[in-house]
């Protein structure tokens, strides 16, 4: 699908970003566009990847719409993953994280709409469903955006979806990293609520969700993984016992964080009316009048849900979850 195509990832410095254009490069595109406006980062990408015939990096800023037009240019694949997406920072910077996750979205449909880019799959997250915090309200609104988009009248062609997922082991504002550092400190490991639980996959498990959505839409779905949860004390207990060579190491309450939620939801009950079975993911279809939905999902077997949450979900024993920092190189 993507061997001779050019690919435009947005945020494509980030966790995200940075690890697809790893899986991308081995299916020998035309031509990469790492898109961020973090010139750092690009600078490190640079000198780890090279800058050459089929990778190429771009200054620039999902809010700035002209630069996107620019970006998207000759693109046949698009994945959007720029965002603000620290939860205590956008409660703090609402306009900010306007911008950026909601406008910003709206300009790359656009700049999209106008080049006629065959497919867009945007990066969203658990916190759109029911959102309590700004950086889910946004999301939820780049959610419905990239849904819509499909209805534009004057859209020859391209396929809009999104692909939702929980927390990524190990990413930018990831509890993994932070217990890692504080263990290593000797402690106390902080914990918000002893009760808390989340979603949380692997980087390589987030890429594959992608690739499947963009493999597989049609146009207006949300593509969502079956994922167990993990019980966020439980986590911190295996981090422990691996990183602590035997100190003892504290754990701490410090109360709820600005925005923050106990447990995580990844489909609503809502959204559990219309969703469907799809192997390894579900996949939960617009509630518009869409009929290339409609044909393409037509005897499709319902999701046997009701919710699909974090508190509900089967949990990662320790076992799991030791086994998955393993695999991530989080612990030996």
């Amino acid at each position: 699908m993507f061997s001779g195509k050019r690919i435009l990832v947005t945020g494509g410095t980030g966790s995200f970003g940075h690890y697809i254009t790893t899986k991308l490069l081995s299916y020998q595109p035309a031509e990469i566009l790492v898109f961020s406006r973090d010139e750092k980062k690009q600078d490190d990408m640079r000198n780890e990847f090279g800058d050459g015939k089929n990778i190429r990096f771009i200054i620039g800023d999902v809010r700035d719409r002209n630069s996107l037009r620019k970006a998207v240019r000759g693109i046949d694949y698009v994945f959007h993953a720029a965002a603000l997406k620290q939860v205590p920072s956008c409660e703090y910077n609402v306009c900010e994280a306007f911008q950026t996750n909601t406008l910003g979205a709206q300009n790359l449909i656009e700049a999209c709409l106008e080049e006629n880019v065959k497919k867009v799959i945007t990066i969203s997250t658990d916190k759109a469903v029911k959102p309590v915090n700004v950086m889910g309200m946004t999301k939820a609104l780049q959610e419905r955006l990239f849904i819509t988009a499909n209805l534009e009248k004057w859209n020859k062609k391209t396929v809009f979806a999104c692909a939702r997922y929980g927390n990524v082991a190990g990413s930018r504002g990831s509890v993994v990293p932070l217990f890692k550092r504080q263990i290593e400190k000797g402690g106390p490991i902080t914990l918000t609520d002893s009760r808390m639980t989340r979603f949380i996959l692997t980087l390589s498990e987030a890429i594959n969700l992608a690739f499947l959505a963009m493999h597989q839409a049609v146009g207006g779905e949300i593509f969502v993984p079956k994922i167990p949860a993990v019980n966020i004390i439980e986590l911190a207990e295996v981090m422990i016992k691996n990183l602590s060579l035997n100190k003892k190491i504290n754990k701490k309450l410090i109360g709820i964080r600005p925005g923050e939620e106990i447990h995580e939801v990844l489909i609503s009950e809502e959204e559990a009316l219309r969703t469907v079975e799809n192997g390894d993911s579900f996949i939960i279809l617009p509630s518009l009048n869409m009929p290339k939905i409609s044909v393409a999902y037509q005897g499709r077997r319902k999701a046997k849900i009701s919710e699909y949450s974090s508190q509900e979900a089967k949990k990662h024993s320790p076992e799991e979850i030791e086994l998955m920092l393993k695999e991530e190189g989080w612990i030996r």
